[in-house]
């Protein structure tokens, strides 16, 4: 899917949901003030109003610095609607993984929570502990039922 991406908007939408394995309710809430450039990290909000700190890699930093650079807005979230500018709402996120991934040649709908699900799975993989994925997934209980 990644090579389906085609705006910055897209490519920084994709790298910041698929590595650090963030809900798309955590994205939509995200704002510019919450990002720690120096050590590529964001407190995101999760479910509950619950907080805990994201880390993301070298391709995310790069495109969410070129999408926020592209902008001629002064909105705090990070992703805005094109034509005047707002936070964007779930269902739009929804509908840009959508048109990727049909872009991509993916014949099933993919979700969102897809994403998210192949992080743990990617992480479980190459051997990361099931504590440490669900830490890092912002779990209380056992993150068992997404990898698979």
């Amino acid at each position: 899917m990644r090579e389906a991406c085609i705006s910055p908007m897209e490519n920084a939408l994709f790298e910041f949901m698929f590595p650090p394995g963030c809900r798309i309710g955590e994205i939509v809430s995200l704002e510019s003030n919450w990002i720690n450039w120096s050590n590529r990290s964001a407190i995101v909000r999760g479910k509950g109003d619950k907080e805990r700190e994201v880390y993301f890699n070298i391709r995310a930093e790069i495109w969410l610095k070129r999408y926020i650079d592209s902008r001629q807005d002064k909105d705090p979230a990070i992703f805005v609607t094109e034509r005047q500018p707002h936070r964007m709402s779930i269902a739009q996120k929804r509908y840009v993984i959508k048109r990727i991934s049909v872009r991509a040649g993916i014949n099933k709908e993919i979700h969102p929570h897809q994403l998210r699900h192949s992080y743990a799975t990617h992480l479980l993989n190459n051997g990361a502990p099931v504590e440490v994925i669900q830490s890092l997934l912002g779990h209380e209980k056992s993150v068992g039922y997404m990898l698979n």
